[in-house]
């Protein structure tokens, strides 16, 4: 009789453990298919490439397929409701953009929601998911890029050929003046044969861009809209100048790689290479300017260490996929000693530097290093130029006015011609006929 009953015993212990399990699981069972909510959708359109991201507390699951006649990319998303937000999306598709014409999303089937995008033209669809980082829950990314990519130098030199195209026919310039001209032209050719100078091509770097603001300050301001504002400037004032053009490695508010940064200066086959940046510290009292260039001994110092760790991280919050590789990089970059080019950076950033001191307060007196990702390409002196605190109220004053930022575009650009004074480039095959 006391067998019976510890078997019954037993019995309704089993059940009880049984039942209790499956309480406990239900909840787990029922997040794993729980309705997932996109917090945020943003669109990127550049003309290297258009990103989409969709932004949620918990990952996404999803499938990319692609569609012709006419050409579409769909996007099946699992387990995610039709918010207000994704209904949104189809009215944030800019009509410049380059790539999308249109954007459908809708039930395709149950558990299932289809996003689909009508293509202007053949596109290359990358789709990767990102994990959490700093103010950015779970995203899914779709990268837009072009069948074949843009040629940077051919981009530069159409640029140049028009703006000499303009000025030729503007009918406000000065007849006598263009007149004078010629005749100096003829009279000099008569005496001797024309000049061939050396052109100079300076690759400038707005940082951050995109999904990567870069620093914010207390008010709002994004370091990405600075360091573009300034960048814009700084190629504004030298291409007026007679041997020189400037290329910049985003013209607009979208993201670029640190290492596609670093290819583009390449593929122009950049001379100089300038990183613009706008500063940030916990403590909104630091202040003042400061240039970098690379190291291969580690930093001269624990804030020039943080800061190159900071900005190396600018990939992690843009957006990178690690899976595959950016099909715009197909060129590898040399694995040769830097030494002679970190020397040469380091006469560029005493001149920046100077030149800077003369209207802003210098955070450090000489140029300082770290393993900034960006500054690694092994043939091209490159610097990095903090131009103030954004974290300061009052140099972001500073820096959102644009006659201040005339004054940091005039100050980089006399260091730079400083520099060539004393270090005249190397014979290339680029040159340009003086007459």
């Amino acid at each position: 009789m006391s067998d019976c009953r510890n078997v019954r015993t037993h019995s309704i212990f089993v059940t009880w453990l049984f039942v209790a399990a499956v309480f406990l699981f239900l909840p787990l069972c029922n997040s794993a298919f729980a309705d997932i909510k996109v917090s945020s959708v943003r669109v990127w359109p550049a003309p290297e490439y258009t990103r989409l991201t969709l932004e949620s507390a918990l990952p996404i699951q999803y499938s990319l397929s692609i569609v012709k006649n006419p050409d579409r990319v769909a996007i099946d998303l699992e387990q995610v409701v039709l918010t207000p937000e994704l209904e949104k999306l189809a009215d944030r598709i800019d009509a410049a953009d380059p790539y999308i014409q249109a954007v459908r999303i809708g039930r395709f089937k149950p558990g299932i929601l289809r996003l689909v995008l009508d293509l202007k033209t053949q596109a290359v669809p990358q789709a990767f998911a990102l994990k959490p980082v700093g103010d950015y829950g779970h995203r899914l990314v779709l990268d837009l890029y072009p069948v074949v990519p843009p040629d940077p130098l051919m981009a530069l030199l159409n640029e140049n050929t028009t703006a000499t195209l303009q000025t030729d026919a503007n009918p406000d310039t000065n007849i006598n003046s263009k007149a004078e001209t010629r005749s100096a032209r003829t009279s000099v050719s008569k005496k001797h044969k024309p000049e061939m100078i050396r052109l100079i091509t300076v690759a400038i770097d707005p940082g951050h861009g995109g999904e990567d603001p870069g620093a914010i300050s207390q008010r709002g301001t994004h370091e990405k809209n600075i360091t573009l504002a300034i960048a814009k400037k700084l190629k504004a004032k030298i291409d007026k100048e007679p041997n020189m053009r400037a290329a910049l490695t985003r013209e607009g508010d979208y993201f670029i790689s640190l290492p596609m940064r670093l290819v583009k200066a390449r593929q122009v086959n950049a001379d100089l290479f300038v990183s613009v940046h706008a500063d940030a510290f916990i403590k909104p009292h630091a202040r003042g300017s400061s240039v970098f260039a690379l190291s291969e001994r580690g930093a001269t110092s624990a804030a020039a260490r943080w800061l190159a760790k900071k900005e190396n991280d600018a990939d992690l919050i843009g957006g990178v996929n690690l899976d595959i590789k950016d099909p715009y990089l197909k060129q590898t970059l040399l694995d040769l000693s830097q030494t002679a080019t970190i020397n040469d950076s380091l006469k560029l950033g005493r001149e920046v530097l100077s030149e800077i001191g003369d209207i802003n307060h210098l955070h450090k007196t000489s140029v300082e290093q770290a393993g900034f990702a960006v500054l690694k390409s092994p043939d091209i002196p490159s610097i990095l130029v903090e131009t103030a605190f954004i974290s300061n109220p009052d140099e972001e004053k500073k820096l959102k006015d644009s006659a201040y930022q005339d004054k940091l575009a005039d100050a980089i650009l006399a260091g730079i011609k400083r520099y060539f004074a004393n270090n005249p480039p190397l014979s290339r095959s680029r040159m340009v006929l003086l007459e």
